[in-house]
């Protein structure tokens, strides 16, 4: 007998604000994500029933300025990552 998955909220607002904020769609986040298309759906019909804003209702000055944090947020995980692996690779070279 299979049980049913259950999820925090902590991972459902997650997984809504992937969908409301990077633009892609509640088919691919949820395949991404391992969580079923219509169970995903449901979480961002119910977050945007409860006034979770999308980028929709954004002026085109907070439009401007979310793509340019967005931008700013990518480089600044590539860089955490590329130092993760220097201080890895450094901590593998001590004796």
């Amino acid at each position: 007998m299979a049980t049913r998955r259950r999820f925090t909220q902590e991972y459902r607002d997650q997984a809504v604000s992937l969908v409301l904020d990077s633009g892609r769609s509640v088919a691919e986040v949820a395949k991404s994500i391992g969580v079923h298309e219509m169970t995903l759906g449901k979480w961002v019909r119910k977050a945007k029933d409860n006034g979770r804003v999308s980028d929709k209702d954004l002026s085109e000055t907070e439009r401007t300025e979310l793509e340019r944090l967005r931008k700013e947020n990518a480089i600044l995980r590539m860089e955490r990552d590329f130092a993760k692996k220097v201080a890895t690779w450094f901590a593998k070279e001590q004796p």
